[in-house]
């Protein structure tokens, strides 16, 4: 009874330095900001609490969003105020949740109090502005590498968030001259000048049963880009997204009696399907408007192509193919292309092996396809089969939006069948694997060809392949970001870390077999290769990559890294796998020199 009495004694004692505590604080209006709530459980309390303490930050702030306000001028003050306040509140997930809480009651009656120091406001602000400089940087990184497609989204990202914060109108970079530039006028001007650098011209023109197709070659500042997406003008409507791959892509337009002199093209650079999977920047991209870029509308260049696509990197020949060999390796693609475009698949089965037949069949349901171009083949010897690159396809999917333009690699065994193919990595990818001339020919060829493989089984949702390559104790690590505990020196301030969980085989492949089953289609795209060689266990190497990963239903961009063992060239092993969705604090990523 004591024991009761005494536990009494402090619960009274403690609601007593809590209420008085909460009374201070209402009353100090010159030093807190506060919001309480009730409901019958305490998360109904805790978020009427939040959107109090919501609404009063808006109005301490709402004068510092310079960007909105000169956007919305002419909508008149109470829109302002309320875009304003919906802005505020796509910070509620992340860094409110970090404000100080009282409990005062508990459920079935809870009230909870919420409450910040004035003086801590713009920390609230740190993170959203830390992410804005990330994707600057990224941005700068693909438009160096001709990824066109990535820089847009980067940027536009960038200036998305950027729009949504207080200080927005202040926030600069050291640009690469050394000067010091705002990004609120820095990006627009970005995004503006790489839309107005783009060129594309058409390539090739088929008239096919019921339509056109034109085939692009399209560039940047006169270079084939590496990637770049957009949607054209098919005369009644803009078509689904094309993904165009090394200076090529492609539109169906309506059957045309006459030659085509222009298409009309609009280039992709809000990318909200991809932004779905930052709650933060989804959250955004919901509450303020899109920013309109009319340089993202503009027409093929007339006169013919004078910038063809990328032609593929020539690749080392252990033995050189020609003669009768090379004219039947003709004749069989020549055959299939045929098979590939009439939609009679059955008449090209008897190329193939029957397991290359399964993989080819596969293949054509990967989505609707067609081959844009057999020009410029290429022939090597891989081991005891023969390879042949560069048949350029597009795969269009009924139920989404987006169209990809990949290379299909065929591989012929010793009797001249097809016994297996897959989706060719990109160009940069293959150049950055092809320039470690220190390693031998059938080392560099037994990398690309294993990458090409390793994209393929994500797309075909091969589970059986995937089983096949990572060893039985592989060891498997996949990274998210998330919220730290504030300490005592930041209390408020939205601290992210990235934190891993550990999956045994098993676990990793019951996880993607689900991630199959509900998507109709999956697209895996690498770029930025590092590839290292281990210094134990003989033909070992860790590749580190970035990966973007698109799916019907999810989309997202990280850093890959696998350790393959390539002692036996025919039969690959990963015995590492990693994935972060962005480097650690230093710059660094999972690597060889981690295992």
């Amino acid at each position: 009874m004591k024991a009761v009495f005494t536990l009494f004694l402090l619960i009274a004692g403690f609601s007593y330095l809590s209420a008085q505590s909460i009374e201070s604080i209402k009353a100090d209006r010159q030093n807190y900001i506060w919001g309480e709530g009730r409901g019958t459980t305490l998360k109904k309390a805790d978020n009427e609490a939040l959107a109090m303490l919501i609404n009063q930050i808006s109005t301490e702030v709402e004068s510092n969003f310079t960007m909105l306000r000169n956007e919305q001028q002419q909508n008149g003050e109470s829109v302002y105020s309320e875009t304003v306040h919906s802005v505020v509140n796509t910070y509620s997930n992340a860094s409110l949740k970090n404000t100080e809480r009282i409990v005062v009651s508990n459920e079935p009656d809870a009230q909870v109090f919420r409450y910040i120091k004035r003086s801590e406001i713009s920390k609230i602000f740190e993170a959203r502005k830390q992410k804005i400089l990330g994707f600057v940087s990224n941005g700068q990184m693909a438009l160096n590498n001709l990824m066109i497609a990535d820089a847009l989204r980067y940027y536009y990202w960038a200036l998305t968030l950027l729009r949504s914060h207080p200080d927005g109108n202040n926030i600069s970079i050291t640009a690469a001259d050394g000067t010091q530039q705002l990004l609120a006028t820095w990006l627009p001007f970005q995004i503006q000048n790489i839309m107005s650098s783009i060129e594309s011209k058409v390539f090739r023109i088929e008239k096919l049963e019921g339509y056109t197709q034109v085939q692009l070659a399209i560039s940047y500042l006169g270079k084939p880009v590496r990637n770049f997406d957009y949607s054209y003008w098919d005369g009644q409507n803009w078509s689904n997204i094309v993904s165009a791959k090394d200076g090529l892509g492609f539109a169906d337009l309506p059957k045309a009696t006459g030659d085509i002199a222009e298409v009309q093209l609009k280039a992709e650079y809000l990318f909200e399907g991809e932004a779905a999977v930052d709650n933060e920047l989804r959250d955004v991209m919901e509450k303020i408007d899109p920013v309109p870029f009319k340089n993202a509308y503009f027409k093929t260049a007339a006169g013919g192509a004078t910038t063809a696509p990328i032609q593929p990197e020539p690749l080392p020949e252990i033995a050189p193919v020609a003669g009768a060999s090379l004219a039947s390796y003709d004749a069989s693609v020549k055959k299939l292309v045929t098979a590939i475009n009439s939609g009679n698949y059955t008449s090209a089965q008897s190329l193939f092996t029957e397991s290359g037949y399964t993989l080819f069949t596969q293949l054509v349901q990967y989505g609707k396809s067609r081959v844009l171009s057999s020009d410029n083949l290429q022939y090597i010897k891989f081991g005891d089969k023969t390879q042949c690159r560069a048949l350029r396809m597009n795969f269009s999917f009924s139920n989404n939006t987006r169209s990809f333009v990949e290379d299909l690699v065929l591989n012929f065994d010793a009797s001249g069948k097809i016994c297996d193919l897959t989706l060719g990595l990109g160009q940069n990818a293959i150049q950055d694997i092809l320039k470690q001339d220190a390693w031998s020919e059938n080392v560099r060829l037994s990398l690309i060809d294993f990458m090409e493989h390793y994209k393929t089984a994500f797309a075909l949702k091969r589970l059986d392949y995937v089983k096949s390559i990572f060893s039985d104790d592989a060891l498997i690590i996949t990274g998210w970001v998330t919220k730290v505990k504030p300490s005592a020196e930041y209390p408020y301030q939205n601290n992210q870390i990235v934190k891993y969980n550990r999956y045994t085989k098993e676990e990793y492949l019951k996880k993607l077999e689900m991630s199959f089953g509900s998507n109709e289609f999956i697209n895996l795209k690498f770029n930025d290769n590092n590839i290292r060689k281990s210094g134990k266990g003989g033909e070992v190497y860790g590749i580190q990559i970035q990966q973007d990963y698109f799916s019907s239903s999810y989309g997202d961009s990280g850093y890959l890294f696998l350790l393959i063992d390539l002692n036996d060239s025919a039969q690959p092993v990963i015995h590492v796998r990693t994935w972060q969705p962005e480097k650690n604090p230093d710059g660094s990523i999972y690597g060889v020199e981690n295992f």
